[in-house]
């Protein structure tokens, strides 16, 4: 039996009910890719336009991951900051870096707009001050940005400024980009996978990969079938249990929560954000949040690191968004979901291959609306014809979360305390 997606207002408000087979029996391909989500679909369907047989395997159902159902916010950056890549990779890399994750926002545009994806993308995403020393980090970004790497749409907001768009008393400024956005990411990859699907991909459900053997043709097993092919794609992020120790073990899945009012009607809610821009704050836990296009608030964040969701999680979200905006203590809350997202120890992503025709994309560690795409497309680059841009990221020092699998959560959860602790201050 395929799992359902998550019972969130995306699932609510999905354009289109897609169904794939089980994999059953024996097929051979030119690429296998592993994982239906963003990342996955995308490097599938690159493939597939340029003529190559692609096998699309799923262990539950398409978009079932974080990629159907995130925050939606998609971000320019990643989530290790430049100075941060700078460190680990050199200038001129970590300027590299910073280029393709601007690529990755024109990419997500693109195949908007090439597929035809009702997906309800929003232009327009801030960054927000809880602190006076967010302020001063805000405000060096913005500088560094724009001195040392040529980024010039950013727009810093100081407190009154900020008061006209965002209708929360929490805040002492805002970092804004116009050329970020937000968008309904279960729409926008169930968009992908049926555009892949189009192209001539064959895509199966249901159909988790159990073990792979290597070699110059590689062979994938699941439950009913196998794959035999030339390359393959691990798209699986958060979900690589047992099947590679090395890639799962430098990746954390920690849960990350999202509650939606109901409708609010389009006056109300554009009194809340009025421009209608992605939101977040840059506490270590923080907060995010958007309105949907039928006018819902949707707020997220509570990090779980232990992997157990909040007891009461309506409840707790619900809390959480009426200390960001008092004006909705009176709303109740429709909708409550979470799940997992992979995280990497430094949070710069954790993108390679396990050996010449193996490809691997993990670790957004909550950048990942965009950046999946991205991945997806340069990996199907490197397939084709270069690995040029894919092999930067080969510069990235990633070492395992300490502790194996019985222990590293325990051990990730007392490291946390420190940050959540810092949040206070």
């Amino acid at each position: 039996m395929k799992q359902q997606h998550a019972n969130s207002y995306y699932a609510a408000s999905a354009n289109l009910q897609l169904d794939y087979p089980q994999l059953a029996g024996d097929h051979q391909a030119d690429i296998c890719v592993v994982g239906a989500g963003i990342t996955g679909a995308t490097t599938a369907l690159e493939l597939a336009e340029k003529g190559y047989k692609v096998i699309l395997l799923e262990g539950e159902r398409v978009a079932w991951g974080a990629s159907g159902r995130s925050g939606g916010q998609a971000i320019f950056g990643w989530a290790a900051e430049q100075s941060t890549l700078e460190k680990m990779m050199g200038k001129d890399d970590a300027k590299n870096m910073w280029d393709l994750s601007v690529e990755s926002l024109a990419v997500t545009k693109q195949n908007i707009a090439k597929y035809n994806i009702d997906c309800d993308w929003q232009d327009g995403q801030s960054h927000v001050a809880i602190k006076p020393r967010h302020v001063k980090e805000l405000k060096a970004w913005q500088a560094q940005l724009s001195d040392d790497y040529g980024y010039q749409g950013l727009q810093y907001w100081e407190q009154d400024q900020l008061k006209e768009q965002l209708a929360s008393p929490r805040y002492l400024g805002a970092l804004f980009d116009p050329n970020s956005g937000h968008l309904h990411p279960l729409n926008y990859t169930l968009g992908l996978v049926k555009a892949a699907e189009l192209a001539g991909v064959s895509v199966y459900e249901a159909s988790k990969v159990t073990k792979i053997e290597h070699g110059t043709k590689v062979t994938l097993s699941t439950a009913q079938g196998k794959v035999t092919c030339s390359h393959v794609v691990l798209a699986c992020n958060a979900y690589m249990e047992g099947l590679n120790s090395k890639l799962e073990s430098r990746v954390m899945p920690v849960g990350t929560y999202i509650c939606a009012t109901k409708p609010l009607g389009e006056e109300r809610i554009r009194s809340l954000i009025k421009n209608n821009m992605a939101v977040c704050d840059i506490n270590f836990v923080l907060d995010y949040y958007r309105c949907s296009a039928d006018h819902r608030m949707l707020f997220g964040g509570r990090v779980s690191y232990s992997g157990v969701q909040p007891r009461d999680l309506a409840k707790t979200m619900k809390q959480r968004m009426d200390w960001v905006f008092p004006q909705l203590a009176n709303e109740p809350v429709e909708f409550a979901w979470g799940g997992n997202v992979g995280i990497t120890i430094n949070r710069a992503p954790h993108f390679g291959k396990l050996a010449p025709n193996v490809y691997f994309a993990q670790g957004f560690s909550g950048h990942g609306i965009a950046a999946t795409g991205l991945a997806g497309k340069l990996m199907a680059e490197s397939i084709m014809a270069t690995s040029e841009r894919f092999d930067i990221f080969d510069k990235i020092p990633h070492m395992p979360f300490p502790g194996g699998r019985l222990l590293r959560t325990p051990a990730l959860v007392m490291a946390m305390t420190y940050y959540r602790l810092r949040d206070l201050l």
